[in-house]
């Protein structure tokens, strides 16, 4: 699930964004701590899937465990 995510140096600086897009994960996940629901960030951007919120949410919880993440890169 993590494949989803990438870091690319040449998109966004490389911050980590949802994979195929320039929706940074951590945009995302402040909208999630926001309250805003699954559906409402399904709709306010229409190339998220359930899939990239989940890798999302896996992408911060390997950060704050420490856990050795291997994002996709493009190149």
């Amino acid at each position: 699930m993590i494949d989803r995510i990438e870091i690319d140096p040449r998109r966004c600086g490389g911050t980590p964004v949802i994979r195929g897009t320039r929706i940074p994960v951590a945009v995302v996940l402040d909208q999630l701590a926001s309250g805003e629901d699954w559906e409402s960030l399904l709709k306010g951007y229409p190339g998220l899937t359930r899939e990239d919120i989940q890798a999302a949410i896996l992408f911060a919880k390997a950060s704050v465990e420490h856990t050795e993440i291997v994002p996709a890169t493009t190149g």
